[in-house]
């Protein structure tokens, strides 16, 4: 397997997604190294049968730090499994502070600063008469939004977001040695700051303090500590890369078709329709990998006891046995459930707050930019199956 056929599966993975869909059985992917789930019932079906498919290793990376970067993470709190990639009373455990944290009541708490930082991003750069939007907006929003829902100081919330970023860096994209270690430097002082930062945080009404309550009931021991700034570190990546994928992918789909555009500004009503169906078509996160705990059938294939599966989101949402032209993005179309924030113990716990600053986002543009229109033609999509988005989308009105 070659860097070379990955990055393409990564820009452009629906041909292979098709393909798999309509071949008997399973598909092995020799790019993921794992056998490919892409139907939406298989899909269902694996995502409902946590013992059978763990989670352990749901985020494989794509690259091994070299040993010199790895040291400069060695005294650094986090550490720790999260709540991504455990199964049973573990995941359990990690994800009730964060359902908590994320519950629809914290969240309409939290939509007058989400509307207030989403109206000043797009009033500092409306007079310009255009924008990068990946890096102006859609970029920005879910940063300030998920700092503020864990307490962090606004002033620190960029720098601390940046850092996040090299994580996953240092974990999927090739680099020099040297950067590698600068980068986990990098990471190393995130972990220190969210630690300091978790310290202060046990009596807020924040994510942190729920994080911080759920995981130790008195003062954190050093495994506890771990845990702690391990999972602020998850949600800090979570919390913001899955939103500012689908901030991207929304806009772009909906101006590469005048029409749908044109129709949202007719009817803003239909912006929660928007965001559903730019989910189902461009799922944020297209997939994630499952290991198989014993011997188990799926579509007819026999899988082994060790073995991994990619379970596709992105593809799911194509099935034509599911939704009528799947390969057409229209938010007119009758509602169907997609399963891009996942399904079963795993769900996005976070999907709601993303919806809604979508929705935020599209009522504004509508009032505010109703010109609005690519300025560039070709977009090309981020080489990663992790947070599927524009690289760029330059946009003017």
């Amino acid at each position: 397997m070659g860097r070379v056929d990955r990055e393409a599966l990564y820009r452009d993975p629906y041909p292979v997604y098709a393909r798999a869909r309509a071949a008997p059985g399973l598909t092995f992917a020799e790019e993921l190294d794992a056998w490919l789930v892409t139907r939406h019932a298989d899909v269902r079906e694996v995502l409902g049968r946590p013992d059978d498919f763990s989670s352990k290793g749901a985020l494989r990376p794509d690259v091994i730090p070299a040993p010199a970067a790895l040291a400069e993470l060695t005294d650094a709190p986090g550490g720790a499994p999260v709540v991504l990639s455990t199964d049973g009373a573990a995941h359990q455990r990690y994800r009730r502070p964060l359902t908590r944290g994320l519950s629809p009541a914290r969240v309409a708490a939290a939509l007058p600063f989400v509307q207030e930082t989403a109206a000043g991003l797009i009033a500092s750069f409306a007079p310009a008469g255009r924008v990068e939007w990946m890096s102006q907006y859609a970029g920005p929003l879910p940063a300030a939004v998920i700092g503020h829902l864990m307490g962090l100081d606004p002033a620190d919330v960029p720098g601390a977001i940046r850092a996040a970023d090299r994580a996953e860096d240092l974990l999927f994209l090739p680099m020099p040695e040297e950067e590698q270690i600068a980068t986990a430097r990098e990471v190393a002082a995130l972990r220190h700051r969210l630690d300091a930062h978790a310290a202060r945080s046990r009596d807020q009404q924040s994510l942190t303090g729920e994080l911080v309550r759920g995981l130790a009931a008195g003062e954190p021991s050093a495994g506890e500590r771990d845990e702690i700034a391990a999972n602020l570190m998850n949600l800090m990546l979570a919390g913001h890369l899955t939103t500012t994928a689908l901030l991207g992918t929304t806009v772009h789909l909906l101006l590469r078709d005048r029409r749908q555009w044109e129709l949202l500004c007719a009817r803003p009503d239909l912006a929660p329709a928007a965001i559903e169906e730019a989910a189902r078509f461009e799922a944020p996160v297209q997939g994630f990998r499952r290991l198989v705990t014993r011997p188990v059938e799926v579509a007819g294939t026999r899988l082994r006891e060790g073995e991994t599966v990619f379970v596709s989101f992105g593809s799911a949402g194509r099935d034509e046995a599911v939704f009528e032209r799947p390969d057409e993005f229209d938010i007119a179309r009758e509602p169907a459930r997609h399963l891009s924030f996942g399904h079963g113990v795993h769900a996005c716990p976070g999907a709601f707050l993303a919806r809604e600053q979508l929705r935020v986002t599209l009522e504004l543009l509508v009032r505010e930019l109703p010109g609005l229109r690519p300025a560039t033609g070709d977009v090309a999509m981020s080489a990663t199956l992790i947070h599927r988005a524009p690289e760029e989308l330059h946009l003017t009105w």
